[in-house]
């Protein structure tokens, strides 16, 4: 057990930032230290304007299903809430309804009680900005929300009833299933509006598909400089801030290669160790993006003390959506806040992977080599003859493809170009033998 009260000042913001005491257990087996967790944490209460006065843990080998925590450390913590005047407790791992209720009982009515789940959406609501990202975080609230309404109302019924016979009943049980009621409408909803705008994604994804552009996505941890790099590589205006999820939206840019050949580069939602299966489901066409890739850039921190545990929460994400096949590129980013023998380190480990930085620009030119020379892995190559009435086809080769050789006679135009899987079908029609 410890309890660290901690050392950074309060913000200085308009209002004063809320006071947050920080829980975790430390079982055997857990895939990360849980010093690094709590880190985690420390920086995710911040990122949504909290400040943490001070953290506590216990060592479990399971949670209390009562309390998450042992009774006794559950009184613990009440105590340090009224020592530090705190608001609000987190806690590292969801809790289900019932212990959040319990544990609120404990804290008493002023402290809020919440998980790492709520916090997380509290961060997505915070930085979502287009009408699809606000959806998909009220769908998430609303599923995280439903099996919580129980407990809820159990509390607010005994504090307004004062518990004993008939205090399970009544004005509380009904408002309930009101509750239950509008939230399930509220879902189905959300779902339909998202089911439009999905469709919209969908019709862009197929058009940049058909158009046999190379799609490049941008998948890593939240803060690994995703949209720092997107920014670098096509000088887009990305948002890019050193926060958690402070970019949410996917967004699409073109890139051309020295070859002369486009492709597009797909910045993406950025992923967390214990990432709530209800935020994959509800930015499940976001996500589409990375499973719909034909090269996947895993974009890496790489001078995280805990990059390594990032990179599995990574791939651990890419193995629920479907994306481990990929062929992909690990791309370990701020190079430029490394030393020499952190460098030659992680070229010691990482043999394979490409070390670049989005600030200096360093290494840039490296990785657009690495994806050219893994796009023409995938490339098939085509011998084709080109009518002149066809001007579009040839322009359209020019655009997508690698030209292997050109010339021209009275037929048209012959070709032995370097082609997409996709876009092959399109050529093929003009395919002659070489």
């Amino acid at each position: 057990m410890s309890v660290n009260k901690n050392r950074f000042p309060l913000r200085e913001t308009a209002e004063v930032a809320e006071r947050a005491i920080l829980v975790g257990i430390d079982r055997p087996g857990a895939s990360w230290p849980l010093s690094e967790t709590m880190a985690e944490l420390e920086r995710l209460t911040a990122t949504a304007g909290a400040e943490v006065v001070a953290q506590t843990t216990q060592r479990l080998d399971a949670p209390n299903p009562r309390t998450f925590v042992g009774s006794g450390k559950a009184v613990e913590i009440s105590e340090l809430c009224t020592a530090y005047s705190a608001d609000i407790v987190i806690f590292d791992d969801e809790l289900t309804p019932s212990q959040q209720g319990n544990l609120e009982k404990i804290m008493g009515r002023d402290v809020k009680v919440i998980d790492r789940t709520a916090l997380i959406l509290d961060i997505f609501a915070l930085h979502a900005t287009t009408r699809e990202g606000r959806l998909q975080v009220k769908l998430a609230q609303n599923q995280y929300l439903y099996p919580r309404l129980r407990g809820m109302w159990a509390h607010l019924a005994s504090n307004r009833m004062g518990g004993g016979v008939g205090s399970r009943f009544g004005e509380g049980e009904s408002q309930l299933e009101v509750d239950r009621r509008i939230v399930r409408n509220r879902i189905t909803s959300i779902r339909r509006e998202l089911a439009e705008l999905d469709k919209n994604r969908s019709v862009q994804r197929q058009g940049r598909q058909e158009s046999g552009m190379l799609r490049v996505a941008l998948a890593g941890y939240t803060n690994a400089g995703k949209s720092s790099l997107l920014n670098a590589l096509t000088n887009a205006s990305v948002l890019s801030y050193d926060k958690l999820f402070a970019t949410l939206d996917s967004t699409t840019r073109k890139y051309t290669l020295p070859e002369g050949r486009e492709i597009t580069l797909t910045d993406t939602v950025g992923f967390i160790q214990k990432l709530p299966t209800t935020l994959v489901e509800s930015f499940k066409s976001t996500l589409d993006e990375v499973r719909e890739a034909d090269i996947i850039l895993h974009v890496v921190d790489a001078s995280s003390d805990y990059f390594e545990g990032q990179m599995r929460a990574v791939d651990d994400v890419l193995n629920q959506i479907g994306a481990q096949d990929i062929p992909s590129i690990l791309v370990l980013n701020k190079i430029d806040l490394l030393d020499d023998e952190g460098r030659e380190a992680l070229a010691y480990h990482f043999p394979n992977a490409m070390q670049i930085s989005s600030v200096t620009h360093e290494g840039l030119d490296a990785l657009i080599a690495r994806i050219v020379k893994l796009a023409a892995a995938q490339d098939e190559i085509l011998h084709v003859l080109v009518p002149y009435t066809r001007g579009d086809i040839v322009a359209l080769a020019h655009e997508r493809c690698y030209i292997v050789e050109e010339h021209y006679d009275e037929q048209g135009t012959w070709m032995t170009i370097r082609v997409s899987p996709s876009l092959a079908s399109r050529l093929e029609q003009f395919s002659v033998r070489a």
